[in-house]
């Protein structure tokens, strides 16, 4: 039976989750849903990766048909990569999940879709201000004479255990194959396939392909 799993986080322990739990509560009532499962936490969204909180037990243990509950997507993480990643991880395995604050409801249809696409491109946009203020900052270091990288081979793409698999990678997203099976199927971890997948820019290329094929 698909299960509906609400999950609230606070950043201290001077914040109080019954502020989200409310909303939560509220949201279930009205669409006639039980919450199978409350999963709390303290933990910084900023400070801490998806890999570092219990979230990702959470995901981890989601099943095609189930649904997480979440006040806001930043209960989900503060950087809206994570977000986009996460969001587009579960739709592609069949879950849904809900922003009761933003009302918004992600599933399998095309708004939900084309919701996703619009997110995956604020997140490109989000990860292009980065690189240029990081490739700002190491050029202010190179100017003050600070050597800069690892040592000269070791950081090279050809070196790497999924080089030259980024076309199975995206045919197999494209298949809603969840990205802990694709890890488990190239023999690496997730946080290895994610690492790449950005490395790559596979996620833009995913997405623009979802989006040609819902259009086409």
């Amino acid at each position: 039976m698909p299960r509906v799993i609400a999950y609230v986080r606070v950043s201290t322990n001077k914040q109080d989750v019954e502020n989200q739990l409310s909303g939560i509560r509220i949201f279930a009532d009205r669409e006639r849903i039980e919450i199978t499962e409350t999963v709390g936490e303290t933990i910084s969204g900023y400070k801490s990766t998806l890999t570092e909180r219990k979230l990702s037990e959470v995901l981890e243990g989601l099943e095609r048909g189930d649904m997480l509950v979440v006040s806001e997507t930043s209960r989900i993480s503060r950087r809206l990569l994570d977000v986009q990643n996460t969001i587009h991880d579960l739709l592609d395995r069949g879950i849904g999940v809900v922003a009761v604050k933003e009302n918004i409801v992600f599933k399998d249809d095309i708004n939900s879709k084309v919701l996703a696409f619009a997110f995956g491109l604020s997140a490109e946009i989000e990860r292009n201000l980065i690189s240029a203020r990081t490739r700002e900052a190491l050029a202010r270091k190179k100017a003050e004479g600070m050597i800069l990288g690892r040592p000269i081979g070791s950081g090279k793409v050809e070196n790497l255990k999924l080089y030259g698999k980024d076309e199975q990678i995206l045919e197999l997203q494209l298949k809603r194959v969840s990205k802990s099976a694709i890890a488990r199927m190239f023999d690496v971890n997730r946080e290895t396939l994610n690492r790449y997948i950005k490395r790559q820019n596979l996620d833009r290329e995913l997405l623009w392909r979802r989006h040609n094929k819902t259009t086409n």
